[in-house]
């Protein structure tokens, strides 16, 4: 399908005195049905107008439109937990990007809704952008994409307890054999070092086909947590720091094969093309298809504070990968 016959958008949903009146969590569950079939129409809504300023409200609202919460697990980067299901936004330094990516993209179950509450909006910058995964896999060059498709990619880590986070917090427990056995049933391969360390390293498809529509999506995170998406110094003192097969993670393509910084650049530049804005404003509520959109965080200054709910569990036996999730 050519990109051009594809029409994401961020839908704008501005809500009357009847919201205020009613409380953002009455309303939003009201309204609940209507708010998902704009999200199955334009891959995203932003809702306007709830007032949403604590995080007990905000959790009320995300768990009004998503339903209970998914607990995480693999996760990258630092959250903080706000309580049942909901997070604050990862942990990452305000002045550098975090780059287009499907949230959990290399589990075997993931969240298909996502909803981002706005308590605090940055005094500049900040934007949680959106990308479309079918434009983006349209645009991209038929050769990497027939390669994806065949190998899929493939996602190593490092767990240390200097950059990201430890093992005992993405796996939310410290019984080293509930870790293995984790591993074990999601296709992970999982090695302990000499000093307690973790390193994981799993393939995941790159092609998946929407549950709902059918339709074909990049859903990865190839570039995202790619070595060369780091900034330069942070890559070198990494390298440095831990040697280059200890970086806390890494991608490649589904054969083991590295990938070199002209395809990462090629697939955010990508990326870039087809990503769409929209400036937060404080109380807003955005609700995302994490199959069909992307998402990114902008370098931001002052302060932002953003919940976050991941939701609707779904497999990546639901979605028809190209290849099947495998211990790499």
């Amino acid at each position: 399908m050519s990109s051009s016959l594809l029409t994401s958008s961020i839908d704008l949903l501005e809500t009357g005195p009847e919201a205020a009146a009613a409380g953002p969590a009455r309303w939003l569950a009201e309204h609940r049905d209507e708010i998902r079939a704009r999200v199955a129409e334009h891959g995203a809504v932003r809702v306007r107008g709830l007032g949403l300023t604590d995080r007990a409200a905000a959790g009320a609202a995300i768990r009004a439109v998503l339903g209970e919460p998914m607990t995480e697990r693999e996760g990258f980067a630092p959250r903080e937990s706000y309580g049942q299901g909901i997070y604050s936004s990862s942990e990452w330094p305000p002045d550098q990007p975090m780059c287009m990516h499907n949230e959990l993209s290399y589990a075997v179950e993931f969240p298909g809704l996502m909803a981002f509450a706005c308590l605090t909006a940055p005094t500049d910058g900040g934007v949680t952008a959106l990308a479309d995964t079918r434009a983006v896999l349209a645009d991209l060059p038929a050769q990497l994409v027939a390669r994806f498709e065949t190998t899929g990619w493939k996602l190593t880590r490092g767990y240390n307890p200097l950059v990201g986070v430890d093992w005992k917090k993405a796996f939310g427990t410290g019984d080293t054999d509930a870790v293995e056995r984790y591993c074990e049933q999601h296709a992970i391969l999982a090695t302990w070092d000499i000093y307690g360390g973790l390193n994981t390293s799993q393939r995941r498809a790159a092609v998946v086909h929407h549950p709902v529509t059918g339709d074909r999506c990049w859903f990865n995170q190839i570039a995202f947590l790619n070595e060369w998406t780091m900034a330069p110094e942070v890559r070198e003192f990494l390298i440095a720091e831990f040697g280059p097969e200890g970086l806390p993670f890494n991608t490649f393509y589904g054969d083991g094969e590295p990938l070199d910084r002209e395809t990462v650049d090629l697939i955010n530049e990508v990326y870039e093309k087809h990503t769409l804005r929209e400036p937060w404003q404080t109380g807003d509520l955005m609700v995302v298809d994490n199959i069909r959109m992307a998402h990114s965080r902008e370098p931001y200054r002052g302060d932002r504070d953003i919940a976050v709910g991941l939701g609707a569990p779904t497999t990546l036996a639901d979605c028809r990968p190209t290849v099947p999730p495998a211990a790499a």
